[in-house]
């Protein structure tokens, strides 16, 4: 796809399971693109199921454990607020990714972009979202 796109200057970036699993094997546009957000001084949020789809072995993720030992990654727990609202919103949008919902409701809370590998689905559900496809 090229470069990686100038962001916006968003508060912060969040990341869906194909960001990660690009991060996670080096790709080159993924890695400039954090470097840029953290220059900008972006923070980054993944909702902990987004984790829990990209997680397989820590003894082999180094990179991807690394970034997420990082000040500047907060992990979004999947509680019964945010469940709640995942649920309404694939209701809404006759989808049943939860996982997608919690990364277009946590970036919404966060007025995040939104990285990742799968746009049509999150335009989907929102399509005014920010997002930044790798």
């Amino acid at each position: 796809m090229g470069k990686a796109r100038a962001l916006a200057t968003p508060a912060g970036i969040t990341l869906d399971t194909g960001a990660l699993i690009a991060l996670d094997r080096g790709d080159k546009r993924m890695i400039a693109l954090l470097r840029e957000a953290l220059v900008r001084g972006c923070v980054f949020r993944v909702p902990s199921g987004v984790l829990g789809q990209a997680w397989r072995d820590g003894r082999v993720q180094v990179t991807l454990a690394r970034f997420l030992r990082s000040e500047e990654v907060e992990i979004v727990p999947l509680d019964a607020q945010l469940a709640r609202a995942c649920g309404e919103l694939c209701g809404a949008r006759q989808t049943s990714d939860i996982v997608d919902a919690s990364v277009v409701i946590v970036a919404r809370a966060g007025r995040d972009a939104i990285v990742t590998s799968d746009a049509n689905d999150l335009r989907r559900l929102d399509p005014t979202a920010p997002i930044i496809a790798i």
